[in-house]
């Protein structure tokens, strides 16, 4: 009797710290994050490269990333050959959409025009903008970098294919401590690959031909 006493008091202690672990476990605050910047305007300290004139109304195709960093939770560089996926710290939406609003958001401002994207198609001229990105890499206190390819195209109306260029781009940003850091970082990647876009954009709308940023 004794020892089924003790083995009934061993079970109720095992699921008494099974539901405190589970609680626990609950209770862990999530912390979610965006790269779309403030409505105050793009993250970028670099000045708009375009004139106060508007651009070409631009349509931002999907963006692609590369299936790594592909997950709700921030991954981010643990040593040099292994990562985290941080549970507790995650996007709020796919990093794929996160990226397209961001850039869309930063691009609009550049150009000095509006993302078309989602309005019904129409014979007026725009540019096309694809990005795919290659790198997307967090090392926190140390770097935020996006490594890309890209393209733009003019589009005359509806079937109507112009010019185009494609480029490739990598920037990277040197943040402090903290996630919100990282964000931030890769929040100002951001918005320094849409001066580079936005510049070959502009000229490509004027009719000239640019050559890539750095090339």
């Amino acid at each position: 009797m004794i020892r089924a006493g003790l083995f009934h008091h061993g079970k109720r202690l095992l699921g008494l710290s099974i539901a405190l672990t589970l609680a626990g476990c609950a209770s862990a605050p999530l912390h979610y994050y965006t790269l779309v910047p403030p409505a105050t305007g793009p993250t970028s300290d670099v000045a708009s490269s375009s004139p106060a004139m508007a651009s070409l109304p631009f349509e931002l195709l999907p963006v692609t990333v590369p299936a790594q960093v592909d997950q709700p939770q921030l991954v981010v560089r643990d040593g040099s050959q292994g990562v985290a996926l941080l549970n507790g710290e995650r996007w709020i939406a796919p990093l794929g959409d996160e990226l397209r609003s961001a850039l869309s958001t930063d691009l609009a401002h550049q150009l000095h025009s509006e993302d078309v994207s989602a309005l019904p198609g129409s014979d007026k001229p725009l540019l096309r903008i694809k990005l795919d990105v290659r790198r997307f890499d967090s090392l926190p206190g140390s770097y935020a970098l996006i490594d890309a390819t890209w393209s733009v195209r003019v589009m005359h109306g509806a079937s109507g294919q112009g010019s185009a260029v494609s480029c490739n781009s990598r920037v990277s940003e040197t943040v402090g401590a903290g996630y919100d850091a990282l964000v931030q970082g890769h929040q100002r990647a951001i918005g320094r690959l849409a001066v580079q876009i936005a510049a070959v954009a502009q000229s490509l709308g004027n009719g000239q031909t640019p050559a890539c940023p750095g090339a």
